[in-house]
């Protein structure tokens, strides 16, 4: 695996936008991210900044 994981342990995922709130991935990336293509999981590691956003604007 040439991407590894963003996965910090916390795994606690956020109602509004269905993200983790430790590695800003969905449920369904995490349960899939063993099997994906580096270029999915690069995609995945380049949004952290907008998820990241998305998720702070959610939490107001």
């Amino acid at each position: 695996m040439a991407v590894d994981s963003p996965c910090i342990g916390i795994c606690k995922f956020d109602e509004k936008t269905d993200l983790c709130i430790g590695c800003l991935r969905t449920k369904n990336e995490c349960k899939q991210w063993k099997k994906m293509k580096d270029k999915h999981r690069a995609r995945i590691i380049d949004e952290r900044p907008k998820r990241k956003a998305k998720l702070k604007k959610h939490k107001k």
